[in-house]
């Protein structure tokens, strides 16, 4: 059986940032699901359980016996070993697309240190500024080659509470027991492409910036199809 395409943003972003990916591989005949987490920043820390439950809710559209495969964007690979064991459905594989890694066992912090640091002036009573807002256009610009596209994205963005980061994420025993893979734009997450070499995944390399998928969604297709399809 085929599985099912499920395509988790990051919850800093919003799932317009794997729409037209999400298009692609409809268009060559397979099942998506994008579930939408703009929603997670809005109750009381911890915050991963409303993610697990967003994605299990989503896919309660689906038969429970139906194969899926995990595919994470950016910090949202912290959460694919919960929304594994969270789930119904069998997980034929898991996909980090320039995302961060979970560890191997034990809680996974969402920030290290040194992010922390960098959010804590950022935040006011609490709340920090939405992601783009984070960084110079120097920074902003070349994450977007459409004006239409950079607009949906931003404005859809949500704002996230400082505790949202300072969260640490449970890493079940034995999560990465079945395929994983690793797709990487480039800087600076090519460490993280390397450790995912290192675990004995497959990487590869779509060099673009960190929102790539929404500059080459065909590419990005591409290579979660290979992904996904190989055993």
């Amino acid at each position: 059986m085929q599985p099912i395409f499920v395509l988790v943003h990051s919850p800093s972003v919003g799932p317009s940032t794997w729409h037209p990916v999400a298009e692609h591989l409809k268009a060559a005949g397979y099942q998506v699901r994008v579930p939408s987490l703009l929603h997670i920043g809005a109750g009381a820390p911890p915050f991963w359980p409303c993610i697990v439950n967003a994605v299990r809710d989503d896919l309660r559209q689906v038969a429970a016996d139906s194969p899926v495969t995990l595919v994470a964007h950016s910090n949202a690979g912290l959460f694919l070993p919960a929304i594994r064991a969270g789930i119904d459905h069998p997980v034929t594989s898991s996909i980090f697309v320039d995302a961060v890694l979970p560890a191997r066992i034990g809680p996974t912090p969402v920030a290290p240190p040194e992010l922390l640091e960098f959010l804590g002036p950022l935040a006011v009573n609490g709340w920090l500024p939405r992601w783009t807002d984070w960084w110079d256009e120097a920074d902003v610009a070349p994450m977007f080659s459409d004006p239409m596209v950079r607009q949906t994205v931003i404005e859809e963005q949500p704002t996230l509470p400082l505790s949202y980061y300072e969260q640490h994420i449970p890493v079940p025993d034995g999560w990465d027991d079945h395929p994983c893979s690793y797709l990487l734009f480039g800087p600076p997450y090519g460490d993280f492409a390397n450790e995912a070499r290192e675990r004995g995944w497959r990487v590869a390399h779509l060099p673009g910036a960190h929102l790539h998928q929404i500059i080459d969604p065909a590419g990005t297709a591409r290579h979660l199809v290979e992904f996904g399809t190989m055993t």
